[in-house]
C-alpha cells in the first residue's frame, strides 16, 4: 500500500527564500530514489516563511529506505527552519 506524508515547516522569520533554496538543494536526488512517487514542496501565497512537503512512496518499504538516506546526508535547510517539522502519515487506499 501506497504512503503519503504531509510535512509541515517553517522558515525562520523572514528567511522563507533562504530556506526554500536550500531545502531544493536535495530534492533531485531524492525524486530519483526506488519508491518515490511524489516529493514537492509548497509555500503558502498568505505566510512565505510557511512550507508544505507533499511525499508519496510506493510502500512502506520503500519510505523506510528513504528515511535512512535522510538520516545520512545533510539537510541544509535545518539551520534556517523554525522548530521541528510536523509529520502526518497517511495510507493510500
Amino acid at each position: 500500500m501506497a504512503v503519503r506524508l504531509v510535512v509541515t515547516m517553517k522558515a525562520l522569520p523572514g528567511k522563507g527564500d533562504e530556506f526554500e533554496k536550500a531545502f531544493q538543494t536535495n530534492v533531485p536526488a531524492i525524486r530519483k530514489e526506488p519508491g518515490c512517487e511524489q516529493y514537492h514542496l509548497f509555500r503558502s501565497v498568505d505566510d512565505p516563511d510557511n512550507f508544505v512537503l507533499l511525499e508519496r512512496w510506493t510502500d512502506s518499504a520503500t519510505f523506510d529506505e528513504h528515511v535512512k538516506l535522510v538520516r545520512a546526508r545533510p539537510a541544509p535547510h535545518a539551520a534556517l527552519r523554525d522548530g521541528l517539522p510536523t509529520l502526518e502519515r497517511f495510507d493510500v487506499a
